[in-house]
């Protein structure tokens, strides 16, 4: 399953938000097979803050581990807050290109 972010908008910045938008798509997630990966897309985001990247992001990647996938991104915003969420929160998502 490929999540595209854009579909919750172009400036993902607050912490509320981004636990509005998981909370809005846990539906479809619940429904993903067991065996079937989750790559997050980026494209067509153009603000992404720590804050909303922490509460859907985060909260994703401690579910579904090494099945979840971060498609590459070129966008300053995106990679910095990669960066500070795996910082922060002492994991490391795994990048697919």
């Amino acid at each position: 399953m490929i999540i595209e972010l854009k579909k919750f908008g172009t400036t993902l910045t607050s912490r509320q938000s981004g636990k509005e938008a998981l909370l809005a798509f846990r539906p479809i997630l619940n429904l993903v097979p067991a065996n079937e990966k989750i790559e997050i897309d980026f494209s067509g985001v153009n603000t992404f803050t720590p804050s909303w990247g922490d509460e859907f992001l985060t909260s994703l990647q401690n579910e579904y581990r090494e099945r979840f996938f971060l498609k590459e991104s070129f966008n300053l915003s995106v990679k910095a807050t990669i960066e500070i969420l795996e910082e922060t929160n002492e994991i490391k998502f795994q990048i697919k290109k």
